[in-house]
């Protein structure tokens, strides 16, 4: 997902930076030592107040993203919900990940100490925020939600996207969190591209999370790395999210698919992280006139960004360039920002014949169909995609078994595999993971959406043969904090050796 590099919101200057980033610090030992009931209130706090602030909110956005009021009201919904989300996350308890293993002298493997385990914040956060999620992304979105529930104090660099929404945003968030008690400096706003990479620079920020381009991506992950002290870098950077129709799913409902299509990759101007940007149909599958009459029915839409129209422009030149590459709704450039769909075919020989043309995320609308001659072809191209968010698979009633090699192929590409759906479209719930191999994010193992993101920003700590008075309190022997634990009495883990 591209990011702007001008804005019209003065930058940080380097001594808000310093007094943002020291009090951050600050707050990380007395945020993190809160009960999560209480940082349950805080992030309950955040939610009632940008719901309150909705009518002032969702103008504003609709001004500097030209993303209509029914998205924009809808996403600030799912901003809401998210924070509640980790509401129910702090109830639940189980993200603390408490395990207790008692002392053992007769463990099998020699005498076996007292062992208390548990996850705590891993420190301040720096978080980057998106620019085609004004609000699910950005100031109050998934990574800020969840680092604060993990107890981790918020530095936020704004996307120059939608510079006065942040700064209003910024303050609901920082007058919510103050009205329940926060600590001063729980949560700060920064603006400017050279504040970001100062505030990743500065050894008082533990972790980063950053959404956009691949080449912005790389070098912020690289200057994480090269840190003297290393910090994890989440970055969720290009994806092309395969999708693929079997003949037996075009033999049964081929217009269906054909539309679905259509609807997906042009949604929101193609502006999406899972935006279907190759989709494989089987040779003769008859459905080119459906497509190109459905891409072309598509109205013109604004981007989001000068930076980002720039980038999709440059983009759809090389693709439509590529040898090997028919255009079937010419698409184009239209006024201002505006963009009309671009739908292109090509096939599986050409397709691996030009990756650098054809393997990379067009973040706008415009997707490539790809001709496959069977499974077998099919399955060589999957093999050299580059990893992505999402797969699709549409099947049909007489596929069966034979595609359990396809799926598991695919699944060693990406985080997550739809059937018989469309990939635009990220479910905010407990069991959603929004990862996937690289170049999608940098950390597949991680999830910017859905409950489990709050891992990220947890470290585990062990406390061995610990006295009671100095144990935390997810971790004493009566849990006050009443978190789910774990517990092996003495004896029951020689199992392991005999």
């Amino acid at each position: 997902m591209p990011t702007q590099t001008t804005t019209v919101e003065t930058d940080t200057a380097a001594e808000e930076l310093e007094s943002a980033l020291a009090a951050a610090a600050a707050a990380a030992g007395p945020f993190a030592a809160l009960p999560p009931k209480e940082r349950a209130d805080m992030l309950a706090a955040m939610a009632e107040g940008l719901e309150a602030a909705a009518g002032e909110l969702v103008p504003i956005a609709m001004s500097e993203s030209g993303l209509p009021e029914a998205r924009l009201r809808g996403e600030l919904t799912r901003t809401a919900t998210q924070l509640r989300m980790f509401v129910e996350v702090l109830a639940d308890g189980h993200y603390a990940g408490v395990v207790v293993d008692r002392a053992d002298p007769d463990f099998v493997l020699g005498p076996r100490p007292e062992l208390r385990r548990a996850k705590f914040g891993i420190g301040p956060v720096l978080v980057f925020a998106a620019s085609n999620f004004p609000f699910a992304f950005s100031v109050a979105g998934g990574d800020t939600a969840s680092a604060l529930a993990a107890g981790c104090p918020v530095v936020l660099k704004a996307h120059p996207g939608h510079p006065e929404l942040s700064a209003r945003t910024g303050r609901i968030v920082t007058e919510a969190l103050r009205g329940v008690g926060a600590p001063e400096g729980t949560f700060a706003v920064v603006f400017g591209v050279d504040t970001g990479i100062a505030a990743l620079r500065d050894p008082r920020i533990a972790a980063a999370a950053f959404t956009g381009s691949v080449p912005a991506g790389r070098a912020l992950g690289d200057i994480a790395a090269s840190r003297p002290v290393p910090i994890p870098f989440y970055g969720e950077l290009g994806s092309i999210n395969p999708a693929i129709a079997t003949p037996a799913a075009i033999a049964a409902r081929g217009p269906e698919i054909a539309a679905g299509y259509v609807g997906s990759f042009t949604l929101g101007a193609g502006q999406f992280c899972t935006s279907p940007g190759l989709f494989f149909l089987p040779a003769g599958h008859g459905l080119e006139g459906a497509l190109a009459d459905g891409a072309a029915a598509v109205p013109d839409a604004r981007m989001l960004t000068d930076g980002v129209h720039a980038g999709y422009v440059t983009r759809r030149a090389e693709i439509v360039a590529a040898p090997g590459v028919r255009i079937l709704a010419e698409g184009g450039t239209a006024d201002g920002l505006a963009v009309a769909p671009t739908l292109v075919a090509t096939d599986t020989g050409a397709l691996l014949e030009h990756p650098d043309e054809l393997l990379d995320e067009v973040f706008g609308p415009l997707s490539i169909v790809v001709e496959y001659s069977d499974v077998e072809d099919l399955m060589t191209v999957v093999d050299q995609l580059p990893g992505s968010l999402t797969a699709t698979l549409h099947t049909g009633p007489d596929d069966g078994a034979e595609l359990v090699p396809l799926v598991q192929a695919l699944r060693s590409r990406v985080g997550r595999l739809l059937f018989n759906g469309w990939p635009t479209g990220v479910t905010v719930s407990p069991a959603m993971h929004h990862g996937g191999p690289y170049p999608s994010t940098t950390a597949s193992l991680h999830t910017s959406v859905g409950a489990t993101a709050i891992e990220r920003f947890l470290r585990p700590v062990v406390y061995q043969d610990a006295p009671e008075a100095l144990l935390p309190a997810e971790l004493r022997e009566d849990n006050p904090l009443g978190l789910p634990r774990t517990v092996n009495a003495a004896g029951e883990s020689s199992r392991w050796g005999r």
